[in-house]
């Protein structure tokens, strides 16, 4: 019979080749969890892929169609603009017209109105016409300072 001696040197050897088995066998179930857990991850990302890419392509399309109209809505607004400068032109254009006659009628009347009252106050003709003359000249430029304070923004 042969009797084998184990000593404390074998003992160790034993506990440490046990320890080692324990430790692959938990390594392995780790890394098989990990493979899983990858794995749906994976299919997670490509399920996600394939229902994402269409609303990303959808979404292209759409960002295309608004630029698109907002070109439209820039073309109209400077259409807009212009209408408007050239509804402002027309509208100075007949203000300015209107003015002089408006201003030379307005002073024609001031200076009527004070050449007349002139005339019945003193009796002399000159300075009637004199009066009527200062009272026309005033009217007139008080008009003109009134529309210049009216176009001043």
């Amino acid at each position: 019979m042969v009797v084998a001696a184990f000593t404390w040197s074998d003992a160790a050897d034993l506990a440490l080749a046990i320890f080692l088995i324990v430790v692959g066998l938990a390594l392995g179930f780790a890394f098989v969890r990990l493979g899983l857990a990858l794995s749906r991850v994976s299919t997670f990302l490509r399920r996600t892929e394939s229902e994402l890419m269409p609303v990303l392509g959808k979404l292209g399309g759409t960002v295309d169609r608004v630029n698109a109209q907002l070109d439209k809505v820039d073309t109209i607004t400077d259409s807009a603009v212009d209408a408007v400068v050239s509804v402002d032109r027309a509208v100075r254009a007949v203000s300015n017209a209107v003015t002089v006659p408006v201003q030379k009628l307005s002073g024609l009347v001031a200076g009527g109105s004070h050449g007349v009252s002139t005339l019945r106050a003193t009796r002399d003709w000159r300075s009637a016409v004199q009066a009527a003359k200062e009272a026309a000249a005033r009217r007139e430029q008080d008009l003109a300072e009134e529309l210049r304070r009216e176009e001043e923004p």
